[in-house]
């Protein structure tokens, strides 16, 4: 190790330590913690967040990534670490400590008002929670924009270096053109498919066993994972040898748990992935945020509702389910998972309309930090967006502006990475299964040499490469959103006989 950079392993072992522990009040917040807690809980993770203000950016550490900017004799993984530091000193200084602090705590506060809120099927009560969240962000927004930058360009940069509003208003342009029409000529063949099985009831203790069978199935390693169940389903590691997700069950819907959880299993295997020489540095955890999505999508809908992953286990699931699925084929079971519905939530949105849903939010999330709409008015403008784009308006404020949990944590800017994750996952499936017999391996119940591919191209390298490194090294070529167009279209024309 550089010597100079030995300098910077104490700093980086308290950072990790208090990562550590705020991830995990995090995660009990959203499982196992009781709600009269919180007020409390939120204070000591604010102030365990100030502390982690001050190790991350210091006038020590100032000096030592200075230091360190003349070196020449830095491994890659060093050179990864001093960027990915500079970059976050750089941003983080720039926010005045208190407010970082009290940030920290009413992000910690918000979600949980957030989930009373959806319960309650009142917006009312997160509105102002929302409000200060948006105040927030835009006033650190501000301290870190450069010239002429757009606020909202500051928060997008922070999940997909790179993609701005500009490069991102062309992706959902072309998406409008190509898919919309699509769309229309699916829906008029709508009835050919039925899928009334998915809404039979389904005991939630079986769902639960097979969804942890299915987690196992794909490798997810429960020596370093666990499942627990939460409002929103989701992902969060502690290490590579730690990473915990989650997922919600409903009696009465079969493919909401089972699909979130292959979903987060994707997320999973992605921070399970990382190298042991990365874990618990800054440049742990996934590339981007677009990047990591491409990961979990590839899991739940290139592969997870492809025939050739089901031909193999089929069985198991009908045996789990024998009395709710005995006159179910596997023909009609695939043609029902990916029967498209135009519906209102997002999580539960199919492949084809799944684009639309985030265009509402990339929409409404430019007018917030463009100062062209009030949170007040949100609520209406989210259900003029639904009945614009996929025909049909929320009746209740659980189902519209209050489905997401993102919002409450003060994530602005991490929408278009769900776009941009389906578009990377149709970009690098179009490559591998050049080099591999995808369905082939499927059909042999083999996962293990797909997900092999994807740990020694990209989860290895945790953050030291971008989405377009990653890209241009696997398949010579940056984004491309005209795979993903063209992998909708083979599809759902097939699937429809359009």
């Amino acid at each position: 190790m550089n010597e100079t950079f030995q300098k910077l392993q104490p700093y980086m072992d308290k950072i990790t330590g208090l990562s550590t522990a705020l991830t995990i009040l995090n995660w009990d917040l959203e499982t196992l913690a009781p709600k009269g807690g919180v007020d409390n809980t939120a204070k000591a993770m604010g102030s365990l967040s100030g502390e982690l203000y001050g190790t991350i950016m210091n006038d020590d550490v100032r000096a030592i990534l200075k230091e360190l900017e003349s070196e020449t004799d830095l491994s890659e993984k060093e050179k990864g670490i001093v960027k990915i530091w500079s970059k976050e000193f750089q941003s983080l200084e720039k926010i005045p400590k208190d407010e970082y602090q009290e940030y920290s705590e009413l992000t910690a506060k918000s979600g949980m008002i957030w989930q009373k809120a959806k319960a309650a099927n009142d917006y009312s009560m997160f509105e102002p929670y929302l409000d200060k969240l948006i105040d927030f962000n835009k006033r650190f927004a501000g301290y870190r924009a450069k010239e002429g930058q757009k606020l909202y360009d500051v928060l997008l940069d922070d999940f997909e270096e790179g993609f701005t509003t500009e490069k991102l208003d062309e992706f959902f342009a072309k998406l409008k053109e190509e898919i919309v029409p699509l769309l229309k000529a699916v829906v008029v063949k709508n009835n050919m498919i039925d899928k009334s099985y998915n809404y039979r009831s389904f005991d939630t203790k079986k769902q639960d066993s097979f969804n942890r069978w299915i987690a196992a199935y794909l490798g997810f390693d429960f020596n370093k994972g666990v499942i627990a169940e939460s409002e929103h389903p989701f992902t969060t590691e502690l290490h590579n040898h730690d990473v915990r997700i989650t997922t919600h069950y409903y009696e009465n819907n079969l493919e909401s748990a089972m699909f979130s959880t292959i979903h987060e299993t994707g997320h999973a295997l992605y921070e399970m992935g990382v190298s042991d020489e990365l874990t618990q540095t800054l440049a742990g955890g996934g590339a981007s945020m677009g990047m990591h999505e491409s990961q979990s999508r590839f899991f739940e809908n290139v592969i997870g509702r492809s025939e050739a992953f089901w031909r193999p286990i089929f069985g198991r699931l009908k045996a789990t389910f024998f009395e709710e699925l005995k006159d179910l084929s596997l023909d009609n079971f695939i043609k029902g998972i990916n029967k498209v519905e135009p519906g209102l939530i997002r999580t539960e949105a199919d492949e084809l309309t799944y684009c639309l849903h985030i265009m509402v939010r990339y929409e409404i999330e430019k007018l917030i930090f463009e100062g062209k709409v009030t949170t007040k008015e949100l609520p209406e403008l989210w259900n003029a967006k639904y009945e614009e784009y996929l025909g049909i308006r929320p009746k209740t404020d659980a189902e519209g502006i209050l489905q997401d949990t993102h919002w409450s944590g003060g994530s602005f800017g991490y929408f278009p990475s769900y776009a941009l994750g389906n578009a990377i996952a149709a970009q690098l499936y179009a490559y591998m299964d050049k080099q591999m017999d995808i369905d082939e391996i499927l059909r042999k119940g083999e996962v293990s040499k797909i997900v092999a591919f994807l740990r020694e191209h990209i989860h290895q390298y945790g953050k030291l490469k971008k989405t377009d490194d990653f890209l241009m090294e696997i398949m010579n070529e940056s984004f491309n959103p005209t795979y993903y167009v063209d992998y909708l279209k083979e599809k759902f024309t097939r699937i429809y006989e359009l």
